[in-house]
């Protein structure tokens, strides 16, 4: 398997239900944060400024394994609690992609997500196709197989 992308993200105090979990909604909130730093600051630190440019996403399925609870004891004055989320390629395909992610509490797998994406053209509204740099800064992060 090719590298993850690991991202700490911190909890929120508003991420919270009123179990004192973090919400199932929120999950996806914190995987697009991971996400986001993956296409974003990883891909422009790789030189690929394009997925700014415009990046929608088709289809998310999440599978939630256990609570994430909001330990108090976690939280300073610099910061909340965090988890870490791993990020992958699972596919590339001409005009999408997919990334997988797994969502960890501590040492503890919370939860699954993949998304696909597809790189859209915001002026003209449309889909397009990916770049070759865009393809390649991709593979940094696939699954070994997995891309076209």
């Amino acid at each position: 398997m090719a590298d993850r992308f690991v991202y700490q993200c911190t909890l929120r105090w508003s991420d919270l239900d009123a179990f004192g979990h973090v919400n199932n909604s929120r999950f996806l909130t914190l995987y697009e944060e991971a996400r986001v730093a993956l296409m974003f600051a990883g891909a422009r630190a790789a030189g690929v400024d394009s997925f700014a440019d415009g990046v929608v996403i088709r289809r998310h399925e999440v599978d939630y394994l256990r609570p994430v609870d909001y330990p108090l004891a976690g939280a300073t004055a610099e910061g909340g609690p965090t988890v870490r989320i791993e990020l992958w390629v699972e596919e590339i395909k001409p005009s999408r992609f997919t990334v997988a992610y797994e969502l960890y509490d501590g040492e503890v797998l919370a939860g699954r997500a993949r998304s696909v994406l597809v790189p859209f053209d915001l002026g003209r509204q449309l889909p397009r196709r990916i770049t070759d740099r865009e393809r390649e800064f991709l593979r940094t992060y696939a699954l070994s197989g997995g891309s076209a």
